[in-house]
């Protein structure tokens, strides 16, 4: 599978795009939105819902204004900014979502302000939003042109697309000051090779990492992680000037364990909706055994490895954050918003791989297994970011 041909996200605003579900997708915060109205079904829900969000918020932006401020108040031989005429930003994996305008307003607001404190002038500020050329770039670019227009007047604000994969070079050397991703770089470049010697599939009945995996399969992941996220850091830091920052958002795991619910859910009840449908004559059994997603969730172990080999950034900051997603007293009811979330980032690869004319009865199985797992789990199930802070060494 060629990744960066059949990976995006669902386009449009309808009930299954990305933009329709981004609230949930890249902060997995169970917000029922229609028409960009957020609506909720009881007083709990309500309190659930603004809770997860602000300690998330809290957690994240404070994070990114500390990056930003840092290129301004390093001592004098080291700092960046306050000579500056332009600042160069980078997205990468920005899509269609709502994300992308709240972390160019927070960019823009922490120069604003750094530059008050220094008695300094703005610098320009150009922004390059990445993503794979079938993302959905029209969508984006509708939202940010009052966005740049209106909020902003008084600032030199210049945003461009820069499609393609992040997982090579993207932008000139030495021309980045910022590169910011939420949600992102744990999609790999490719599905990593699961054939033994005979060409027969090592991970039959499933779609990533499971209990019923070998470990050729667990170790075929790790090491495609560790080349694709090494390739990262090496372009990235080719790509920026000495002393810039890197913010990375992704999805992880806390646990030692690479089955663990935290990185694995998901996928599973994907991998048990389609098996259902192997087993009702759907689909074909050769089909799911030849597909397996293009994703890994590391360990902050395993994040930290991959930089220090690397060798071109030194670690400011590397967290982990954990959120409840499946709380069966907080989204029981909820089970069909998560599928259509789901949807929005798994349709691609799905209905490229089995035909499209599968696609309506996988998600609504999806949707039933969801409804059964909400309504007996016993513990909520938990979902853990990591968030990484690096500095370009001088």
């Amino acid at each position: 599978m060629e990744v960066k041909e059949v990976l995006f996200m669902n386009k449009g605003e309808e009930d299954s795009s990305y933009f329709h579900n981004s609230s949930f997708t890249d902060f997995y915060i169970y917000i029922y939105e229609y028409r960009n109205q957020a609506f909720v079904r009881n007083n709990k829900l309500i309190i659930k819902i603004v809770s997860m969000q602000q300690n998330l918020a809290a957690k994240c932006k404070p994070v990114l204004e500390k990056a930003i401020q840092s290129l301004f108040t390093e001592n004098e031989h080291d700092h960046l900014l306050p000579s500056l005429e332009v600042l160069n930003v980078a997205d990468l994996g920005s899509a269609a979502t709502p994300t992308t305008i709240s972390v160019m307003e927070t960019i823009i607001d922490t120069v604003k302000n750094s530059c008050k404190e220094l008695d300094c002038e703005i610098p320009e500020l150009n922004f390059c939003l990445n993503d794979l050329p079938g993302n959905d770039f029209n969508t984006l670019f509708k939202g940010l042109c009052s966005f740049v227009g209106e909020k902003y007047k008084n600032v030199s604000c210049f945003v461009m697309g820069a499609p393609g994969s992040f997982h090579g070079r993207l932008f000139p050397r030495n021309s980045l000051h910022l590169v910011h991703s939420c949600y992102s770089v744990h999609w790999l470049s490719k599905v990593p090779r699961l054939w033994d010697e005979e060409g027969l599939p090592l991970n039959k009945g499933k779609i990533y990492i499971s209990k019923t995996s070998p470990p050729a399969v667990r170790e075929a992941y790790l090491a495609q992680f560790q080349q694709d996220f090494s390739s990262i850091l090496m372009s990235r830091s080719q790509e920026m000037v000495p002393g810039g920052r890197v913010v990375l958002i992704l999805h992880g795991r806390q646990s030692t364990d690479f089955t663990s619910n935290e990185s694995c859910y998901n996928w599973e009840v994907l991998a048990k909706a389609i098996a259902d449908m192997v087993s009702m004559e759907l689909i074909d059994k050769d089909k799911l055994d030849s597909f397996n997603v293009p994703h890994y969730s590391p360990s902050p172990e395993e994040v930290k490895e991959v930089i220090e080999k690397e060798g071109s950034f030194a670690i400011e900051l590397l967290e982990t954050y954990a959120t409840e997603v499946g709380d069966k007293n907080i989204w029981n009811g909820g089970a069909k918003d998560f599928s259509h979330a789901l949807r929005s980032l798994t349709e691609s690869m799905i209905s490229h791989h089995f035909g499209i004319e599968i696609i309506d009865k996988l998600y609504d199985k999806v949707t039933d297994i969801l409804v059964q797992d909400f309504a007996t789990q016993i513990e909520p199930i938990k979902d853990t970011s990591l968030i990484v802070v690096l500095k370009r060494k001088m």
